[in-house]
């Protein structure tokens, strides 16, 4: 029996709720739904789904902001299904992280195959993703579940928060810049927000430090940068 998705489909129009439901439900899925970004985000926080449709255009924030927000928490695939279909919008929407774009009015078929294509990719990342190990034999990094071993303790992290640490593991002992952190892991465009790095660091320190005012595996070089610190784990 094929295991039966969950869909978030959120989207400020009952009518179109409706059809997805319709239409997703026909196909074997399971669709919740939410009219508003707010309860959206609330509700792929809450429930985890397996995918989301994302409108662009609400009242309360855009469906771009969502993107972004979900982006800074989970690896679900995001699909934008909405009527704003100039190549900015679509080029803006990949730039944020979604796995694909399609502009209403749609085709059924092409919304379903679409669908089970973005769920089959993101299946296959997550068979090649699980169990990463890194040189630091008692430090393991779980790229399926975002999760961290140090010895015998899990931390479970946010996807970015997970980004960021592994970049630093990977070249540890060495300094990176803020600007290089961000090129690597939000991308080029975010350079010049050391800030937000900053906020990064601080989160995974009172995740990962036994002492977070005294940093032990997260090292911070004033003016340069930060580095992960191994030694103590060898």
């Amino acid at each position: 029996m094929r295991r039966r998705f969950r869909v978030l489909a959120i989207d400020d129009q009952p009518d179109v709720l409706r059809m997805l439901e319709v239409i997703l439900g026909s196909e074997g899925f399971e669709v919740v739904t939410a009219q508003d970004a707010l309860s959206g985000l609330r509700m792929a926080y809450q429930m985890h789904p397996d995918v989301v449709l994302l409108d662009v255009v609400m009242p309360d924030v855009d469906g771009f902001e969502v993107c972004r927000r979900l982006r800074e928490m989970t690896d679900v695939p995001i699909i934008f299904v909405t009527a704003r279909g100039t190549i900015e919008d679509v080029v803006r929407g990949f730039s944020l992280g979604a796995d694909d774009y399609v502009v209403k009015p749609f085709d059924r078929s092409e919304l379903v195959s679409r669908l089970f294509a973005c769920l089959r990719r993101a299946s296959e990342r997550e068979d090649r993703q699980q169990e990463v190990l890194f040189p630091a034999a008692s430090v393991m990094l779980d790229c399926g579940r975002h999760e961290l071993v140090i010895g015998h303790r899990t931390v479970y992290l946010t996807p970015k928060e997970f980004e960021v640490l592994r970049l630093l593991i990977q070249h540890a002992g060495r300094v990176l810049s803020p600007d290089a952190i961000l090129t690597r892991v939000w991308g080029p465009e975010r350079i010049g927000e050391p800030d937000l790095v900053k906020q990064y660091i601080y989160r995974l320190r009172r995740k990962i430090e036994p002492d977070p005012k005294s940093p032990r595996y997260i090292r911070t070089v004033r003016g340069s940068g930060y580095y992960f610190e191994a030694e103590d784990l060898l």
